[in-house]
């Protein structure tokens, strides 16, 4: 029995694009009326798409970032509507998008429960009969009357998928939601979720955690363009999305021409490894990672700075590795060479992460080498924390044990 179709969905977005800076730039109001009579730009996020869920089957939608996965994912939780095409769903549908989004603060563990399963759709009957083993699966029972402004990251995320993951739909949305808590609780989640598609739940997942959505799924669809380009069995459509991803394709960055590199030393191939010394395209949060560059040298370059630039998915900027901040004096030789970056524990987030590496000169100034996109990265779940980035640290707690006053006159008697 199929629970879900998509028959030829199209989306369509119209974009308008900014008039060009000109005199017009110094008056907005005038540049504003330009911008309004410029005709709008169509663009398809999702363009004819076809596939079928089948009753009990968990499916999992990957690709890169624009590819079209959050686009699917509104609609297929009705957040907006197809512009052609036909989607049938069979069954109550729940989606479960951002763990812990319905909190209230100020609200008790206990009080949010209700709430947040409210919000999720569940009656309050229902919420008060499972109650007990959400408690008990979030693991917060001594807390769970106490605000939850007052919880740690991972009791606040352990909670929030605590309450979802005792929701009771046919189908089930799940997008990027298994990225909570410590290794162990991500495993009782991971566990949770093939629970219930052992119970007949249909299942779609969009993540870019690659080895959740294999250990999960049993289809992936691959997205490109907004188009499916691959459907299959998990690990040959993510071996095909990381032959693709991990393509040393070198390429300037396109507002740069090739003269303003001076090419007199270039970069050959960029490869991660793992803690054994795999060549590897994945990594999780926390985990150690060694980047090593590859590069020749066409003569001698005295002073020169390596640096691997990380992008998120959606583009920004979220780490730079340089020799220049953090070793000496680097003096090439012609011929041919390596630089190794490690790191114990990595702290990017679960994403898919852009690759741009660069040989530059520090004294003077000289852009040697550009390699712009030159290879794809993919963090998985780890030692995921609430924010942007994951902090090694530790802890060191150091306690004084209050001394009663029976015991404070004894100690005065001796």
């Amino acid at each position: 029995m199929i629970d879900l179709k998509f028959d030829l969905v199209t989306k369509k977005y119209l974009i308008r694009q900014e008039a060009p800076a000109g005199d017009s730039a110094r008056h907005p109001l005038v540049r504003r009326l330009q911008n309004l009579r410029r005709p709008p730009q169509e663009f398809l996020a999702v363009k004819n798409v076809s596939f079928e869920v089948r009753r009990g089957e968990a499916l999992g939608i990957i690709g890169h970032n624009g590819a079209g996965k959050s686009t699917v994912l509104k609609l297929l939780a009705n957040i907006t509507a197809p512009t052609s095409g036909e989607i049938t769903i069979d069954g109550r549908l729940s989606a479960l998008i951002e763990v812990g989004s319905g909190f209230h603060p100020e609200l008790t563990g206990r009080e949010n429960i209700y709430l947040s399963g409210s919000i999720l759709g569940m009656r309050r009957r229902d919420i008060g009969g499972k109650l007990d083993s959400i408690i008990e699966f979030a693991g917060v029972r001594q807390f769970i009357d106490t605000p939850v402004k007052r919880y740690s990251s991972g009791m606040y995320v352990r909670l929030g998928f605590s309450i979802a993951a005792h929701l009771d739909p046919d189908i089930l949305l799940l997008d990027e939601v298994l990225a909570v808590g410590d290794s162990a609780f991500q495993a009782k989640c991971l566990q949770r979720v093939k629970d219930l598609r052992q119970s007949g739940k249909t299942i779609i997942f969009i993540s870019h955690d690659l080895s959740a959505v294999e250990k999960l799924c049993s289809r992936v669809l691959l997205m490109e363009r907004g188009e499916v380009v691959a459907s299959g069995a998990p690990a040959e459509v993510i071996a095909e999305y990381r032959r693709t991803a991990n393509d040393f394709v070198p390429s300037g960055p396109p507002s740069w021409s090739n003269e303003q590199m001076s090419r007199r030393a270039e970069i050959t191939s960029l490869d991660f490894y793992d803690a054994v010394g795999r060549e590897t395209s994945t990594a999780s949060t926390g985990s150690p990672v060694t980047v090593r560059l590859k590069y020749k040298s066409h003569e001698q370059i005295p002073d020169a700075i390596f640096e691997v630039f990380f992008y998120a998915s959606n583009g920004e900027l979220k780490c730079q590795l340089s020799t220049g901040l953090s070793h000496g004096r680097i003096d090439l030789e012609a011929g041919r060479g390596e630089v190794e970056f490690s790191c114990a524990e990595l702290g990017l987030q679960v994403d898919t992460y852009y690759i741009d590496a660069a040989i530059q000169r520090h004294e003077p100034s000289e852009l040697i080498d550009w390699q712009y996109r030159c290879a794809m990265f993919h963090v998985g779940a780890g030692k995921v924390s609430r924010g942007t980035f994951y902090m090694p640290h530790e802890w060191r707690i150091t306690q004084e044990r209050s001394v009663s006053s029976t015991e404070s006159a004894e100690l005065l008697l001796r």
